[in-house]
């Protein structure tokens, strides 16, 4: 973005400010961590009196206008971040907007509906992008949560304009590249969520290049599944256990420590409030309880797999993280990280919103933006949101 020439130029930003919603508007500010990250590109193109003219899509309102999910409350968040006013448009394209872009002083910024009020977004229509497009001079892509889809706002943009990556999907593609091309030894994963399916591409790539291997959360399962522990009520993705008994083989093989749940938490119910809850070991889970968490013997061997890592990759909280109940191996185990003098990168999505509820996002290297992104970037895909930028 620094070579870009931006000066007293209308700059269309391509944001991700798909903040929780659902969470209810006075949350905002406990969900902010996406608007803060992409603050010092807005504040550079405001200093160098840029018109600004962010656009972010909210939720999924399927191409209809859902009145809970307008950026009005969003913009307003900003502004209180940033110290000066974003205006919130009626409409992301037409007439209206076209005119307010028109009349806007150099030095101040605008907030665009939501993009996917319009099915031309998702469907990367091109006169939806030329509509876009044509309301300003110059492109920034700031999303990467966004880059892995091939939208109007992200690819189809950044061909009718001069285009640049901003400052935040610079420090992203830097720092998770980094990870892939030239981590600091040793090397280490911390992978949770619900799926396997979800880190095939992640564990595939990281791999060869790994040195300790940390498993939690509803991914674990099927993991134990595969060395023959019963699990349960659990759900087991029955498609993906041979492929976790490879992956386990192949990392003893190549001499990669591996730690999966010594302990876990089980409960009669997967709720937050079942009727009965404790701790057992990995290889005694009752017939009809519920893996919900790992337990504290597998929180502290997890810390101490990680005590000595220079990189430390986390994607996917250790529980089911959003029943209160079952924070606890999550909480531990980010505190873990935390507390390592290394560099520590977070995967976005489910874990950022973690380390964020939890006030460890401040003690960390990197948190990405990108839930998705993240793990198809971690994975080796090629996204279209950078491949659309020169030299992408």
């Amino acid at each position: 973005m620094e070579e870009l020439d931006v000066a007293g130029k209308r700059a269309l930003v391509r944001v991700d400010f798909n903040v929780p919603m659902e969470q209810g508007k006075e949350r905002l500010e406990d969900y902010d961590h996406r608007l803060k990250a992409t603050i010092p590109t807005i504040r550079h193109l405001l200093d160098r009196r840029c018109r600004v003219v962010l656009c972010s899509h909210l939720g999924r309102p399927r191409g209809r206008v859902v009145e809970d999910l307008r950026m009005a409350p969003v913009a307003d968040r900003l502004s209180g971040l940033l110290g000066r006013p974003v205006r919130s448009l009626p409409d992301c394209i037409g007439p209206a907007v076209r005119a307010a872009v028109e009349g806007m002083e150099p030095g101040t910024a605008v907030m665009l509906e939501n993009l996917r009020f319009h099915p031309g977004e998702e469907k990367n229509e091109p006169e939806f992008a030329r509509s876009l497009a044509s309301l300003a001079d110059v492109f920034v892509m700031d999303a990467f949560a966004v880059a892995h889809r091939a939208h109007a706002s992200t690819t189809g943009v950044p061909a009718c304009l001069p285009s640049a990556a901003g400052l935040l999907m610079q420090r992203e593609m830097e720092m998770l590249g980094r990870a892939l091309s030239a981590p600091q030894k040793p090397l280490a994963a911390v992978m949770g969520g619900a799926k396997v399916s979800d880190k095939i591409l992640v564990l595939e790539n990281l791999l060869p290049n790994l040195d300790r291997l940390l498993i939690g959360g509803g991914m674990a399962v099927t993991f134990l599944k595969s060395q023959g522990h019963p699990t349960g009520a659990s759900a087991v993705e029955e498609e993906r256990v041979e492929f976790a008994s490879r992956i386990l083989q192949r990392a003893r093989d190549d001499g990669i420590a591996v730690h999966l749940p010594e302990d876990v938490i089980v409960s009669d119910g997967f709720t937050g409030s079942p009727a009965h809850v404790r701790t057992v070991r990995a290889e005694e889970v009752p017939d009809g309880w519920y893996v919900m968490d790992i337990g504290e013997r597998s929180s502290a061997a997890f810390a101490q797999g990680l005590d000595g890592c220079g990189t430390v990759v986390w994607n996917g909280p250790m529980g089911v993280f959003e029943f209160p109940s079952f924070k606890e191996g999550t909480r531990r185990v980010g505190e873990a990280v935390a507390d390592l003098e290394s560099t520590t990168i977070v995967g976005g999505g489910s874990t950022a919103e973690a380390v964020e509820e939890l006030g460890l996002a401040e003690r960390m290297t990197h948190v990405s933006t990108g839930g998705g992104a993240s793990l198809e970037f971690l994975g080796g895909r090629e996204l279209p949101g950078i491949a659309a930028l020169p030299d992408g």
